[in-house]
């Protein structure tokens, strides 16, 4: 072990030792119509005080009137995020051609901000309906959007079952949240 070099990955200890669950989400002074208290994508998309520190706390990047966008807290990949309406909805048919028109225009817009703020060789763009389907939060429809490198995939995905990811969420939340207000 002496000639081995070492991971650090401290962003991760929540996750490990179950302390997550005893983080307390900021409370929205507005929920949307429609919202599921217990969902956290409902809770993010809900309305903060202008002096909040939520959208940090909570990842978000962006939102407008029907889409919400935040930074993945457990990432398959640098940038890894979530696209989802605000609303509440299970379903791509429970969705209305305005909500759906606009995920997609963000997904867009999304892919060319990140292709010119970290460069990334491609992306994987994914829905995952119901549980069956990989889906970890079955009622409230949001696409993940991962940037992806040639060569991301290496031994360490392969023989330990780990991922690196070399940036931490904080980090690029300032990044992203920066060059969105920007664009």
């Amino acid at each position: 072990m002496e000639n081995s070099e070492r991971l650090w990955a401290p962003w991760r200890l929540e996750y490990v030792t179950g302390a997550e669950a005893a983080l307390v989400p900021p409370e929205p002074d507005a929920w949307l119509d429609e919202a599921d208290r217990g969902c956290f994508l409902c809770r993010a998309g809900s309305e903060f005080g202008k002096s909040s520190d939520a959208d940090r706390q909570q990842l978000v990047v962006a939102r407008d009137e029907r889409v919400l966008v935040m930074l993945n807290r457990y990432p398959y990949n640098n940038g890894h995020l979530l696209v989802a309406p605000r609303r509440h909805a299970a379903e791509l048919a429970n969705l209305v051609p305005e909500e759906h028109l606009a995920c997609m225009e963000w997904l867009a817009r999304l892919t060319q901000v990140f292709r010119a703020l970290i460069r990334p060789d491609g992306f994987n763009i994914g829905l995952n309906l119901g549980r069956a389907a990989g889906a970890g939060l079955p009622g409230h429809l949001h696409w993940h959007l991962v940037p992806r490198w040639s060569g991301d995939t290496n031994f360490m995905s392969s023989l330990a079952g780990t991922r690196v990811i070399p940036q931490s969420l904080e980090a690029m939340w300032e990044l992203l949240s920066e060059a969105l207000r920007k664009s």
